[in-house]
């Protein structure tokens, strides 16, 4: 990817050793013809203002409007000057600026970051987060100390007022920033499309595996795409990709869900989309959006404090009680008799008004449909783990907390099954599924139709192999090629 860094005045980019990017002047990037057809190219503005319509303010806007990737982009922008943001968007750092800060006596602090760096090495962490979310080459953040330390403010550095002392630095974080970040063209020159992947390398039960990672990664470079694997710590970073991949358990109050509506917000095509993640991750709004629709599930309950002395009448016992939000098996409990029923109440009911109540359906093993653009993807019978009346068993020996997995040709899958999965996650839309039903006598009952679901190496690929993971990228190409096709239709 090209890199172009825009100044106002020639003179304010003293870093002629840095081979990596070329200098153009923010007056010729503005009004030379040819800049607005250059692709694949990368902006970093350094000009001396960001002002509301000023110079500096244009770059970014215009480099948008041209489908150039700016740094900072005006969202970025526009956020650096409003302090309720900065602080909104600052809050989940404050454990790290207490950390960061704790050695001073001095009650106002100011944090130079030159290209997400300081000159002191214990600012280092710091810096980088506050980098990572406020995007921009050049940053000052002023703190002051009220009983914690607070960040008053952060606001973009001229790069004629970076002080004579730092300039050094300056220049070795700028080779650095140019040289190893990923605007340094390490791209195969065939990528056509950028793609986030959201992990979370510290969950305990993630939607994939390593290996079906890596299948995944090399899936989406053979048909021309970048893949970056990010993090939570990317959440300002999502305007640099064209589309979001989500590797991580979703929940509508959690930052998965923020990604994708963020994804949406900025254009990305996103693998779960928001809607999905709303529909799928509370089981009373899915309970009831299946009941509408006349999609067999068990027997059914909401369960809040003026009905739950007439579980054990309606579902009968033992039932099953879930938390809206619950995952992977875990909030879910089956309750055998009265006392246990009413305990397992009184403490899930301290957390949400509303509980999900099932009548006890034994079966030996659970259908798994994976469904991708409204068509069947994959089947698998998710046995229960052993001497439990789940697939997942938090509770048991680590040997022991899944069941067996068994992935069988579509053509193996009754034909009930597979068409109540199907109406049931056509519900929900048009992204990747899966849907989790058990068989009694003739009659398949849903489950559960989740957002997120597993995809592991070894289990729901026994049959396609790295067809699965490829069938995959091969859906979020296809939109992002057909969202190219109807803007250059519309002639936006």
């Amino acid at each position: 990817m090209r890199k172009i860094v825009v100044v106002n005045n020639p003179e304010d980019w003293e870093y002629n050793t840095i081979d990596e990017v070329e200098v153009v002047l923010a007056k010729t990037y503005l009004t030379d013809a040819s800049f607005t057809e250059i692709k694949n190219v990368r902006i970093f503005n350094l000009c001396r203002s960001y002002k509301y319509q000023s110079t500096g303010y244009y770059v970014s806007l215009l480099a948008e409007a041209r489908g150039h990737k700016a740094i900072p982009n005006v969202t970025t922008i526009q956020d650096l000057k409003s302090q309720t943001i900065v602080r909104a968007i600052t809050e989940e750092l404050n454990e790290l600026i207490q950390k960061s800060l704790s050695r001073l006596k001095s009650r106002n602090f100011t944090l130079s970051i030159y290209f997400g760096q300081n000159v002191a090495k214990q600012y280092e962490k710091l810096s980088k987060q506050l980098h990572t979310l406020f995007q921009a080459p050049l940053l000052r953040a002023q703190f002051v100390y009220n009983k914690e330390w607070i960040l008053q403010s952060i606001q973009p550095i001229p790069l004629n007022e970076v002080p004579e002392e730092h300039q050094r630095y300056v220049i070795k974080f700028a080779k650095a920033y140019f040289a190893k970040n990923r605007f340094s063209g390490v791209r195969a020159s065939k990528s056509v499309y950028d793609l986030a992947i959201l992990v979370n390398p510290a969950e305990q039960a993630p939607p994939s595996n390593r290996r079906s990672m890596e299948l995944f990664v090399s899936a989406a470079e053979s048909l021309g795409f970048y893949v970056e694997l990010i993090s939570k710590d990317d959440y300002r970073r999502l305007p640099e990709f064209d589309a979001l991949f989500i590797r991580e358990t979703t929940s509508v109050n959690h930052h998965t869900y923020r990604f994708a509506r963020r994804a949406e917000a900025d254009g990305l095509i996103s693998i779960d989309d928001a809607t999905s993640i709303l529909r799928c991750t509370n089981k009373v709004y899915l309970a009831e959006l299946l009941a509408k629709a006349k999609v067999p599930i068990p027997k059914t309950m909401i369960i809040h404090k003026d009905n739950r002395c007439q579980v054990a009448k309606e579902l009968g016992l033992p039932c099953v009680l879930k938390r809206p939000d619950s995952s992977f098996s875990q909030g879910v409990v089956k309750v055998k008799d009265e006392e246990s029923l009413q305990e397992q109440l009184n403490q899930m009911l301290l957390t949400s008004e509303l509980i999900l109540g099932q009548e006890f359906m034994p079966t030996e093993y659970d259908w798994r449909i994976g469904i991708l653009d409204k068509q069947p993807l994959y089947a698998c019978k998710y046995f229960m783990a052993k001497d439990h009346w789940q697939i997942y068993n938090w509770d048991g020996k680590k040997s022991n907390s899944t069941g067996n997995v068994e992935t069988l040709p579509m053509e193996q899958v009754p034909f009930f099954v597979m068409h109540t999965a199907l109406k049931a996650a056509n519900l929900i839309g048009d992204g990747l599924y899966g849907v989790d039903l058990k068989v009694i006598g003739d009659k398949a009952y849903v489950i559960e139709v989740n957002d997120n679901p597993s995809i592991d190496h070894g289990w729901e690929d026994q049959i396609l192999k790295k067809d699965l993971y490829l069938a995959i990228m091969k859906s979020i190409k296809r939109r992002l090629d057909a969202k190219k096709v109807s803007k250059n239709e519309s002639g936006s």
